[in-house]
């Protein structure tokens, strides 16, 4: 059987209970088919980049799923049909992850882990480090100006 992780959102006006239902309603349709769901990660409430379907917020549901190709089919032509899911994204993957994903990690565990690689933050970095310029400001390796000449009375 293939592996896959389905992420829905559904509308804000539901409650978390209501939520919690359709994961049940559809793990009933997975199991049904033959297959079975493994972990279920609630990432609650958030607020979607632009509005889907009059809606500005949507609860985000994470499923591992472990089931035939038929199966999750039939599960998405049933959310497609119900009114409660704003979109949902089925995606085959070689191997579910272990412990929580990406969303449920602690955000100083993100950060200790140096999401943005080797790149200093700013305010972190010496201020030394500008190069050769010295007191020179940011004329970089351009010598001195050339003094001003004087502007003669005729020429304005």
């Amino acid at each position: 059987m293939a592996l896959y992780e389905h992420v829905f959102l559904a509308r804000q006006d539901l409650s978390s209970q209501q939520v919690e239902a359709l994961v049940e309603q559809y793990r009933g349709v997975i199991e049904a088919g033959g297959g079975s769901i493994g972990r279920v990660e609630h990432w609650g409430l958030k607020s979607l980049t632009y509005r889907v379907k009059k809606n500005r917020k949507a609860h985000y549901t994470l499923m591992d799923i472990t089931a035939p190709a038929a199966a999750v089919h039939e599960m998405e032509r049933q959310m497609g049909l119900s009114e409660d899911f704003l979109r949902f994204m089925t995606i085959r993957v070689e191997a579910h992850e272990e412990g929580p994903s990406a969303m449920m990690q602690k955000r100083d565990d993100r950060e200790r882990e140096g999401r943005f690689g080797d790149r200093p933050r700013f305010g972190d970095r010496d201020r030394g480090d500008r190069g050769d310029r010295g007191d020179r400001g940011d004329r970089g390796d351009r010598g001195p100006r050339r003094p001003r000449e004087q502007v003669s009375e005729g020429a304005e």
